[in-house]
């Protein structure tokens, strides 16, 4: 609880910084309050605790999810140095909704009550309204934020009435309550149609099909930065908490829910890969490569019958380190080319090839291709959904991978067969120090997974 509570202080000491005209510090102030907190958060582990009447309880799996939340925050943090260098009066602005919707990451992870998951839910999805539009005098920008925040008010009233009819039928707000009520075998029509307008709203917060429609619109008219936040932490916020929900309350009724989950599933992962194949803006082709990967957590999701929580938080951590490394060099390629698109990467292996050698490995790791750790993290989540009878879509998911290294390679193939113009791409330190990290620990978890298969 500890964790939570001083990661919101430090988004009130960035709102009080504005004040003090303290602007120039806040980034390494910043960074060096998360890695305490991140000290903080890893002292709970093996210490489970309870707060606020059991609305908050701490276990190990939100200490692991919460430690990745902040790891990958302060990666973003280390980026916005750079990224806001010419909106200094914004900085302590933007930086405090930043912290916050690192907040309501950390409440997905520990809620232990429905009305809890909400606020945690309502914390993040208003902070990210207000940052995808946060270019004021960009169109884009301005759709973008006007979209997410008219399709996420749609989820979260489906989220909201969800959590009405649940507590109609059993008469809490509680997770373990819930989860008795279930397994007590009386379960209404009520109970039902509640944990289908969840289901609903969770899966539009994955950016899962059919619900998948606001993510590329948003991805591309959004900054650079919250995009990579959008694909990183908060698509992990809304799986680690989706995986809690329904491990501890629904999975005795997840046989209910199971052939809708499955055709998600698929579809998700068949229209992602499929629909990326064509794209020409490279924030577009991650928003549906991010859909594609939340089509192989939902693989897992689906098998958490044998408890598949290490094998979502390696794959989960994988893919957002790579992704994180993927967009600091990308915004690298933007800034310098004042494009977007794929061919603003055309002859990047001869201009840079440092940038041009980082990126194509951290593509290959999303694309599943040893020795980076994204093999591993599919190797896991297939192997636990084997084990649990679905083995067509294992199939599914494993011929989509293939498919999907095409469009991965698009880009690869672009840097060095392409030829570009003459304007280079310079590199500084902090952006250095991200790619290099995230390169190196694609790798290392790649050839040594026991440090975080085994976690939870």
């Amino acid at each position: 609880m500890n964790t939570l509570i001083y990661t919101s202080c430090l988004g009130l000491f960035c709102m009080v910084a504005e004040i003090l005209n303290l602007r120039k510090i806040l980034v390494p102030a910043i960074v060096i309050g998360l890695a305490a907190i991140f000290l903080v958060n890893y002292h709970d582990w093996n210490h489970g605790a309870q707060f606020y009447n059991n609305m908050v309880r701490i276990d190990n799996y939100s200490v692991a999810f919460s430690g990745l939340a902040i790891v990958l925050a302060i990666l973003i943090f280390i980026l916005s140095a750079d990224f806001y260098k010419n909106e200094e009066k914004h900085i302590s602005d933007y930086l405090a909704i930043l912290v916050f919707v690192l907040c309501g990451a950390l409440i997905m992870f520990s809620f232990w009550n429905m009305a809890m998951l909400f606020l945690g839910i309502e914390i993040l999805s208003i902070s990210l309204y207000i940052m995808a539009g946060s270019k004021r005098f960009d169109l884009r920008s301005n759709e973008a934020g006007f979209k997410y925040f008219l399709m996420g008010s749609f989820a979260s009233c489906f989220l909201l009435f969800g959590i009405a009819l649940i507590y109609g039928a059993t008469g809490s707000f509680h997770l373990d309550t819930i989860a008795n009520y279930v397994s007590a075998g009386n379960t209404s029509p009520l109970f039902y149609v509640g944990m289908m307008m969840i289901l609903m709203a969770m899966l539009f917060k994955v950016a899962a099909v059919p619900f998948h429609f606001w993510s590329p619109d948003v991805y591309e008219g959004s900054p650079a930065l919250v995009t990579a936040l959008m694909s990183t932490l908060v698509k992990i916020a809304a799986f680690g908490a989706f995986y809690r929900l329904f491990y501890i309350c629904f999975i005795g009724s997840l046989d209910y829910v199971n052939v809708v989950l499955s055709v998600v599933t698929a579809s998700t992962i068949v229209l992602g890969n499929l629909i990326a194949l064509n794209q020409i803006n490279f924030k577009r082709l991650l928003a549906y490569s991010g859909i594609s990967h939340a089509g192989y957590l939902l693989l897992g999701l689906i098998s958490m019958k044998s408890g598949t929580a290490n094998a979502i938080f390696f794959y989960s951590s994988g893919y957002a380190i790579a992704t994180i490394g993927v967009f600091a060099i990308s915004i690298l390629v933007f800034q310098a080319m004042k494009n977007e698109n794929i061919d603003a990467f055309n002859g990047l292996g001869k201009k840079n090839p440092f940038l041009a050698a980082a990126l194509s490995m951290l593509m290959l790791s999303l694309a599943g291709i040893p020795p980076f750790v994204g093999f591993l993290g599919k190797y896991y989540i297939f192997s636990e959904a084997i084990k649990n009878g679905h083995i067509t879509l294992t199939i599914i998911a494993v011929i989509t991978s293939i498919i999907g290294v095409y469009y991965y390679f698009k880009v690869i193939l672009a840097m060095y067969t392409k030829e570009g113009n003459d304007t280079e791409v310079p590199i500084n330190t902090t952006y250095l120090g991200v790619i290099v990290f995230c390169l190196l620990m694609s790798l290392a978890l790649g050839i040594f997974p026991g440090a975080l298969m085994n976690l939870i």
